[in-house]
């Protein structure tokens, strides 16, 4: 399961979330995203976990702080890419 991590602090990186995450299960992938012109995080994430894991991860980080942050976590929403206005 895809899940989107929120409100991330400015300086956590990849491996920083995949550690966060790590402690409840198995993490396939981590990513901050990241801007691409600075190369600085953009606040948001994502990572990817069995079904089971990914449950259990989002009921137990979801509002939890990091340095000083609320985390939101919550199962990544498929993004539609339409072409323009209608």
């Amino acid at each position: 399961m895809k899940i989107y991590v929120g409100n991330l602090p400015w300086g956590v990186s990849n491996s920083d979330l995949e550690g966060l995450f790590a402690t409840i299960g198995t993490v396939e992938s981590a990513q901050v995203v990241t801007d691409r012109d600075s190369g600085r995080s953009r606040g948001f994430g994502f990572v990817e976990m069995a079904q089971n894991d990914g449950q259990r991860a989002i009921s137990e980080l979801n509002g939890q702080e990091v340095d000083g942050r609320a985390l939101r976590v919550n199962e990544a929403q498929s993004k539609s890419r339409q072409g323009g206005r209608f």
